[in-house]
């Protein structure tokens, strides 16, 4: 009996876990808003406390915090973003934000306020504080401060020890006003400790020194009579005033990383034109004040320099510019006369003269202006202890890399030269070597497409050019080909653009400059400076497994010649990926993690072994997951998003083998829907760009925008395919609508696609493809196109209003692919135009833009949707009011995934079509 009665009890487990299995439900459009993405996620120096914010894609985030000792989750804050932990990993502080309600129904976005909670990492427990406009805390965690972000006459109960409030009561003729967005609160400071607070009135600037026992801060009136920078104890809250006088201010203040010495750009308000206020740079050191002189006296430090400290403190990098002409006046109306004045109506016009001698057309002209020339800066460096400043970017060299941690040299570039070539070129610099200790700057390549790899001791730089590896000795600027003799691909080979070919980069430089490390294809190698000779790390091309160096810290400078590297690797054929460390010593490969599976190591703690990493599938959220460099027994530290277990989410990706236009071996991923059986013939939606079948072990964003949500698709009964996609120079249109052929016909050969109910989908450069596509073969059933290019005749001269730039460089040398300008080949820009041939089309579609297109002009759509309802074809056409390239605006990601699930139902499944799929939808405005 009693064995019976087991046998039972097991069938019914399975019959029950069949049930559960069986009654997993199709995703629907609600589900997604759930899903939660890790953001700003933050590992403590120590490597005991990881922190970030759980933000789903529709509803309010919640902040976490875990203890790696423990491997448990120790708090949640609701609402909490921006996690920020403080150097003795003591606290993690979260910016509290309004509800999404409270976002979505409030009209005056200015009166929604942020909290800051603290969270105590030993116990858990949090502390809040309301109405915080921004916070500093101290790197021992002892003290907080924070300005409280209300204006003076919304708080008359805050308690101050500083009477100086008072001053700002009343204006009068001698007012010195701050500029317009420069605002000045209460400062609250609090002992984390013993509770003890103090608070500063009228503070727009502060700062909080490493030795965590001073506060520098700058307070600002409405007046500015009584403006003063001031020193405030910490230990007792006492004032020490450094500068009082009328206007002045300090907009940056940085303390030095380990001592008390504390630099700021001192400016003054009694100058109202922002640009042209003159600031200095002020140095607070042994109770002395001093200012940091640029190298040329006509330059001058501007409001929105930046000031950063090396990790040692040895180097201040500062930013400063020569100094402005004086701003001419403009002739306004002031008389009867002056309005019968040529020259001062004239000043009234609204004109941009566009000439051939510009370097620039006027938008990209505008646009840099505006985004970077407006308030140009370039860049110096102090040197604390010979208290020497070199100046390292130039107006002729604006340009730097700057990298804190480098010790002698930067790269620094200009493409000043190549303006006009940028136009329709692509882009191009001239490349230097820019010494710390004296501004020299040593010419490296020029008019050069790609970014150099300049070595730790600035004396050797590496570069890609005519199919090899050059390395450049800049002490005598010669020049020798590193890979010439060695067997292996260095060239990109997938690089099918109608312009300089590049190579596959760099993984850095040995800390003492003796070798650098390069890619081929597959491989890491290395190369020696003085003999040239090379010395291959990895041993990838036999495996088709392809090799990359992992870099956890931006600021490292080089990699020690005994040092264990991280490193992916990836094999190019499944697309698995792995984790292994390299020893440059031995050349070992040791493989760490594995498995069917994408790997990411995503960070590492400063000052400890400790390591955070993720793993993924189609299926498998990417959970973080902690471990030490052996990685000999990882953990798993969150589980952010466990209803993905209630939901059929599709089968298991499939890698589909096909043959591209010309015969090339390509691959696809294939996604089969949820609960598929083999010999189902079903719908299926191909989205493509360029290549996919990378993402074969990606799990898919869980987000509604432009792009189909793919568990969406193959939660209810679609299959989703992901084709790699090549191109032919001249011929993009014909190329990729023959490879996309071969690709689909391949699912259709296999029996997996039913052929009569296949669609596409794509958007931008596969917008184009698609809205091409059918008008070549009538495959597809259903089209969407998203932000596509129609006519090349018109967007060959059209203008990328985002940045400005003309688009003719992206047809004659970029991803269009033309490879020749509109007058040497007309005849190709009409080829590759579907606009010409829309009479073809016997394919419905659906296209998509948003009318405020900043990459493609939105009136492409238009002449393709004009075209297509001339030819009497089945076209509908979508304008999102306000809208750039891709979608930002919830309810238009939202309106447009329905829209799209719907288009696909009615032509690939049969479902009735939606209202406005058969009668459209009226103009109305109320």
């Amino acid at each position: 009996m009693k064995t019976k009665l087991t046998l039972l009890s097991s069938a019914l487990i399975v019959s029950l876990a069949s049930t559960t299995a069986y009654a997993k439900e199709a995703l629907q459009f609600k589900d997604v808003f759930s899903f939660k993405s890790a953001k700003n996620t933050e590992l403590s120096d120590d490597g005991k406390i990881l922190s970030l914010s759980a933000t789903p894609y529709r509803g309010n985030a919640t902040g976490q915090v875990y203890s790696l000792s423990s491997n448990s989750l120790i708090s949640e804050v609701e609402r909490g973003t921006k996690p920020h932990i403080n150097k003795a990993a003591n606290w993690v502080a979260f910016t509290q934000v309004p509800t999404l309600l409270e976002k979505e129904t409030t009209e005056k976005k200015d009166t929604l306020k942020n909290n800051l909670v603290l969270v105590n990492t030993q116990s858990g427990e949090q502390q809040s504080f309301v109405d915080v406009k921004d916070y500093k805390l101290s790197d021992d965690g002892i003290w907080l401060a924070y300005r409280l972000n209300k204006k003076a006459d919304e708080d008359s109960d805050t308690e101050t020890e500083d009477k100086g409030d008072t001053k700002n009561n009343s204006k009068n003729d001698n007012a010195i006003t701050p500029d317009k967005k420069d605002k000045a609160y209460s400062l609250i400071i609090v002992n984390l400790v013993d509770k003890r607070s103090h608070t500063i009135e009228n503070v727009f600037s502060y700062g909080i020194s490493a030795s965590n026992d001073q506060l520098l801060v700058s307070q600002t009136y409405t007046d500015g009579n009584n403006n003063q920078i001031v020193l405030v104890s910490l230990n007792d809250f006492k004032n020490s005033v450094l500068i009082d006088e009328p206007g002045v201010v300090a907009s940056k203040i940085v303390w030095h990383p380990t001592n008390e010495s504390v630099v700021f750009t001192l400016g003054n308000y009694v100058n109202d034109d922002m640009r042209r206020r003159n600031y200095s740079l002020q140095l607070w050191e042994n109770e002395q004040l001093s200012t940091i002189e640029s190298p040329n006296k006509d330059w001058v430090i501007g409001k929105t320099a930046s000031l950063e400290w090396s990790e040692d403190g040895e180097r201040l990098y500062f930013e400063n510019h020569p100094k402005l002409a004086a701003k001419v006046k403009a002739k306004k109306y002031t008389d009867e006369a002056s309005l019968y004045d040529f020259d001062t109506i004239r000043e009234h016009k609204g004109l941009d003269v566009w000439h051939n001698n510009d370097a620039q057309i006027k938008p990209r002209e505008e646009q840099q202006w505006n985004e970077v020339n407006k308030n140009r800066h370039y860049s110096a460096v102090y040197h604390v202890n010979s208290k020497k400043v070199a100046q390292l970017s130039t107006p002729n060299m604006p340009e730097v890399a700057l990298n804190p941690e480098r010790n002698v040299s930067l790269l620094g570039s200009s493409n000043i030269p190549y303006l006009e070539k940028i136009m329709y070129g692509g882009f191009f610099a001239d490349y230097f070597a820019v010494n710390i200790n004296t501004g020299k700057q040593t010419p490296i390549i020029n008019d050069y497409p790609f970014r150099p790899s300049l070595a730790p001791n600035g004396e050797f730089a590496a570069y890609f050019s005519d199919s090899q590896i050059q390395l450049k000795d800049l002490k005598n600027n010669k020049v020798t080909p590193l890979t010439k003799a060695i067997k292996a691909t260095f060239a990109d080979d997938k690089h099918d653009y109608p312009s300089t070919q590049p190579g596959y980069g760099f993984a850095g430089w040995i800390t003492d400059s003796s070798q650098v490390l390069a890619y081929s294809k597959y491989d890491i190698w290395a190369f020696d400076v003085k003999t040239q000779q090379a010395k291959r790390l990895t041993n990838g091309k036999q495996s088709n497994t392809q090799y990359r160096v992992i870099k956890l810290d931006k600021a490292q400078v080089g990699f020690k010649k005994d040092d264990t590297l991280l490193v992916s690797a990836i094999n190019l054929q499944t697309k698995q990926s792995e984790v292994a460390k390299l020893s440059l010593t031995t050349s070992t490969v040791t493989k760490v993690l594995s498995g069917n599976k994408r790997f990411d190591v995503v960070k590492k703690a400063k000052t400890a072994d400790k390591y955070v990493f993720n793993s993924q599938t189609y299926s498998q959220f990417p959970d973080y997951y902690q471990t030490d460099f052996s990685f000999s027994s990882p953990k798993q530290v969150t589980t952010l998003n466990p209803q993905i277990n209630n939901f059929a989410w599709g089968e298991k990706p499939e890698l589909i083998s096909y043959k591209g236009f010309d015969g090339e071996d390509l691959q696809g991923v294939l996604i089969k829907p949820a609960g598929y059986k083999k010999g189902d013939k079903v719908p299926v939606v191909v989205y493509f760009y360029r290549y996919m079948s990378q993402r074969m072990y990606d799990f898919p964003k869980m987000e509604l925008n432009h792009r189909p949500n793919f568990p969406m698709f193959t939660s209810n009964g679609y299959a989703v395919f992901l084709p790699d996609i090549r191109f032919e120079i001249g011929h993009p249109g014909k190329s990729s609508t023959q490879t996309m052929i071969n690709a689909t016909q391949k699912l259709i050969d296999l029996g997996i696609a039913d052929k009569n109910k296949i669609g596409l989908q794509g958007h931008s450069w596969a917008g184009y493809q698609s809205a091409f596509m059918i008008t070549q073969t009538d495959m597809f059933k259903a089209v969407v196109s998203g932000a596509p290019v129609s006519n090349m005749t018109s967007a060959y001269s059209g203008i990328r209003l985002k940045s400005g730039l003309a688009r003719q460089f992206q047809y004659e040398m970029g991803q269009s692919r033309i490879g020749k300008n509109l007058f040497e080949a007309p005849e190709l820009y009409i080829e590759n135009s579907p606009v010409f041939f829309a009479d073809k089309v016997n394919t419905p579609i659906l296209i998509m833009s948003g009318d405020k297109d900043d990459a493609v002009p939105w009136h492409e759509s238009v002449q393709y949707y004009l075209a297509l309802r001339r030819a009497g074809k089945d076209a509908t056409f979508l304008q999102y009011a306000g809208e750039p390239h891709h979608l930002k605006k919830f309810p238009n990601q939202v309106d447009f995934s329905i829209r799209m699930m719907q288009y696909f139902d009615h032509y690939l499944k049969g479902k009735p079509a939606a209202k406005w799929m058969t009668e459209g939808e009226t103009f109305i405005k109320e």
